[in-house]
């Protein structure tokens, strides 16, 4: 049950056409959440959350996807995101089951709805090797019902593209700025805005970068005040705490 569904039963027993016994009929309060012997699925998730339980594709084979989102489908629910899902099994789930898939941004979707879009949120990258990190993000905060405009390729080797943008960075609510190498983007984004800036250090680099650490310490280390750091390459953690972010704000 979504939350709509249950402010419509609160409406409703408000206007007095529906008791509170019949709309607690309504109400699963312990719903069945087991999906075989490999998922228990938290079907109120949306309830508290605002969004429903994301299905994470790495580390799952293509079945127990498949039969994680026919459940969560089967429930009525809509927009069920599958991260970090390869072209490999997004076409297998799909000949089963209508899945929209980006391959960029390696996220598939399950029962597209359109959601009201609020705010805006600024997804910069540094560089095009970062786009999938990026694109991770972009995708889950559209989902979650923000606008995303897009700034890519504009690192600090190259700054004065950057600042060319800048009235798109002053314009946005919250901006994720995505980076590897370094990781210098995010102070210098930190530097020039007034809004929320989380930083989401890609393992984007050369030898001495180590995966991505290099950046995720530049970026725990930035001098510009008030920047918030993700883990690296958690472009769909970025997405979620911009969407909370962005909704706090409105």
């Amino acid at each position: 049950m979504e939350q709509k569904e249950i402010y419509e039963l609160f409406r409703q027993v408000e206007a007095g056409t529906l008791t509170s016994e019949e709309a607690m009929k309504n109400v699963d309060l312990h719903p069945e959440m087991l999906v075989g012997n490999y998922a228990d699925i938290d079907l109120h998730r949306s309830i508290r959350q605002g969004m429903p339980e994301v299905i994470y594709g790495e580390g799952k084979t293509a079945e127990q996807i498949l039969g994680i989102a026919s459940a969560m489908k089967e429930r009525k629910t809509d927009n069920i995101m599958i991260t970090r899902l390869s072209q490999e099994k997004a076409d297998w789930v799909r000949e089963r089951l209508e899945l929209d898939y980006d391959a960029v941004a390696r996220i598939g979707i399950v029962g597209r709805k359109e959601v009201p879009k609020l705010g805006k949120i600024a997804v910069v990258a540094a560089g095009t090797s970062d786009m999938p990190v990026a694109e991770e993000a972009a995708v889950t905060a559209e989902l979650y019902g923000n606008y995303v405009e897009r700034i890519y390729d504009v690192g600090v080797a190259g700054i004065h593209r950057l600042l060319h943008r800048l009235p798109l960075l002053e314009d946005a609510k919250v901006i994720i700025a995505v980076a590897g190498m370094e990781g210098a983007l995010v102070s210098v984004i930190g530097g020039l805005v007034s809004c929320p800036v989380i930083g989401v250090p890609t393992s984007v680099g050369y030898g001495a970068n180590f995966g991505g650490l290099a950046a995720l310490l530049s970026m725990l280390n930035s001098c510009a005040s008030g920047v918030s750091v993700v883990n690296i390459d958690n472009g769909f953690g970025a997405g979620v705490l911009a969407a909370k972010i962005n909704k706090q704000s409105l």
